[in-house]
């Protein structure tokens, strides 16, 4: 069975890879290079209960337990690793203790404060997100999948109107069927009926420590600057010895080609500023990365996976926002089930395309 999936990033990847795994001959097509949006510049934290009591806690779960089978099947190829993950509390008006709380990085300020574990090595994780979609993508070639640099355009369909392909700078690709895994730019394709894909901007920094890998840990911070602003970064502390920050999210227009996304410098000063007081020792390394990326978000916060109503042939899958990478593996398995008709081990009806409240 041959099929085109269109989008290079981890959902899309994570597609390519159970597809190939149950029998298809998956093609991406990406334009603007692999894991260049969201896929590479997200934290790559993992967690498997914190979608519990929503309708992702199945994909969630179903997930997690897949990441850890991946990192044991290709290991030491993106940096997976269970982390303890706590809430902290940073005031940045008041100077705090005077000695750092045992067991944090020495990189945190003293008056950085635990407040709440979040998570433990059984339960949170995490990865290098632009090597896990890389990673994903390479095993699904070697097995005998394809990549192609190209922009999708249109569908081919039938005379019956079934989507039998996609033409991409003006070459008819051929399929039995076509997965859209675009993220925010799945709306692009005007052939297709589909419910708003939002577009949800994120800024990013990416520090080098200079004494290389640091504790397995992640953080949230509750940050609170000396005009009574509030934040709430996100740490996340990688085997490679780099530590990534997030943080203040925004709502722009939404470039029309991914590779124009940039930081807004007055935007990424703030981040390095909070940066510099709750953790100043990471705020003194090496800035390896400042970025941005816009995250698919839906109006109800579901993503959309599966077939797309008067398309027949057509199947899609984004839409979720900031659990991307966590759950692209279990969204992986579920559409090759899906395009290949098999019954699915997750029941697909929450993420359906037609579901009620998306119009």
């Amino acid at each position: 069975m041959r099929v085109v999936v269109c989008g290079g990033g981890v959902i899309g990847a994570a597609t390519a890879y159970y597809l190939v795994k149950a029998g298809a001959t998956p093609t991406v097509i990406e334009r603007s290079g692999v894991a260049c949006g969201a896929s590479g510049k997200s934290g790559g934290f993992l967690a498997l209960d914190w979608c519990d009591g929503s309708a992702l806690e199945p994909l969630a779960r179903r997930s997690f337990a897949l990441h850890g089978q991946l990192a044991a099947a290709m290991p030491d190829r993106w940096g997976y690793r269970p982390v303890t993950t706590l809430h902290l509390h940073h005031d940045a008006g008041r100077s705090g203790a005077s000695h750092r709380p045992t067991g944090l990085p020495d990189w945190l300020s003293p008056a950085t404060i635990p407040s709440q574990r979040l998570g433990t090595p059984e339960t949170t994780a995490a990865i290098d997100p632009a090597a896990f979609t890389r990673g994903l993508l390479e095993a699904a070639i070697a097995a005998g999948g394809s990549l192609l640099e190209a922009t999708v355009g249109d569908l081919v369909r039938s005379s019956d109107g079934r989507v039998t392909g996609v033409v991409a700078d003006d070459e008819t690709i051929p399929a039995d069927a076509v997965v859209i895994a675009m993220g925010p730019w799945s709306n692009l394709l005007n052939a297709l009926e589909l419910p708003r894909v939002h577009a949800l901007e994120g800024t990013s920094l990416v520090f080098q420590l200079q004494d290389g890998p640091t504790e397995p840990v992640a953080f949230f911070v509750d940050y609170q600057g000396v005009d009574g602003t509030r934040d709430s970064p996100e740490v996340v502390a990688r085997a490679d010895g780099t530590v990534y920050v997030s943080g203040l999210s925004a709502q722009p227009p939404l470039p029309a080609d991914p590779a124009a996304v940039s930081p807004v410098p007055a935007t990424t000063d703030r981040l390095l500023a909070m940066v510099e007081a709750f953790a100043p020792g990471l705020g003194r390394s090496p800035i390896l990365a400042r970025q941005a990326c816009f995250r698919p978000v839906l109006r109800d916060g579901l993503p959309l996976i599966g077939p797309i109503p008067g398309a027949p042939g057509a199947f899609v899958a984004t839409g979720h926002s900031v659990w991307g990478m966590l759950n692209a593996p279990a969204t992986g398995e579920l559409v090759a089930d899906l395009v290949q008709g098999h019954s699915p081990g997750i029941d697909p009806a929450p993420f359906a395309v037609d579901r009620r409240g998306l119009g």
